[in-house]
């Protein structure tokens, strides 16, 4: 039986590498979590509205994913979004329109289907800029519509989560290092219960 289309193998990230990919010098942030807060499907709506307002037809998608985006879950209060384009790599085509309207590039990351990512500031916002037919954005939606379903795994995220938060992470790749192994495991069930395609069960090691 193959294994999902989907499916990648479990590992956590080098946090070196990471850096180089990061572009100009990021403030350094806390990691928190807070309760899930009911605005944040608000918020989300707003900076949509901003991102549509400066790229007007360049949108093809926009979608709430990460924690903020699923119901009950407690969660950092940075509101995350895929933004799909024409082509991510085209950076002349989108970035400068959205640096006019408060993002500011942070990440270029051309091994991992040229994804950017922007942030902006009130509400705190990561946006991921991705082409169509992104592999890693069809993950996010599948995660995200998992745990809007599914009680007991979204529990079990909300605790390791909440845990973490009362540690001092100031690397936010670091925090998502030490959620990695849930993650993967969660992502296991996802795909096992995926009608459309076999998926045969990689357990970690």
């Amino acid at each position: 039986m193959p294994t999902h289309p989907l499916w990648r193998p479990f590992k956590t990230v080098d946090l070196d590498e990471v850096d180089q990919l990061r572009v100009g010098d990021p403030p350094p942030r806390t990691i928190t979590v807070v309760p899930y807060d009911p605005a944040w499907p608000g918020a989300f709506e707003a900076v949509a509205g901003r991102v549509r307002a400066a790229l007007g037809g360049r949108v093809l998608a926009l979608t709430h994913i990460g924690s903020t985006s699923v119901p009950g879950l407690a969660a950092k209060s940075v509101i995350d979004i895929d933004l799909t384009v024409a082509d991510s790599a085209d950076e002349a085509a989108y970035v400068p329109d959205l640096e006019a309207a408060g993002f500011v590039l942070r990440w270029r990351d051309p091994e991992w289907e040229e994804h950017r990512v922007l942030s902006a500031e009130a509400p705190m916002t990561n946006l991921h800029a991705i082409s169509p037919g992104d592999r890693e954005a069809r993950r996010h939606l599948m995660f995200r519509d998992w745990l809007r379903t599914n009680t007991d795994d979204r529990q079990a995220y909300e605790a390791l989560k909440l845990e973490l938060g009362g540690r001092e992470f100031t690397h936010s790749m670091d925090y998502n290092n030490h959620k990695a192994a849930l993650v993967y495991d969660i992502y296991e069930k996802v795909f096992a219960a995926d009608p459309e395609h076999e998926h045969d069960p990689q357990p970690r090691a």
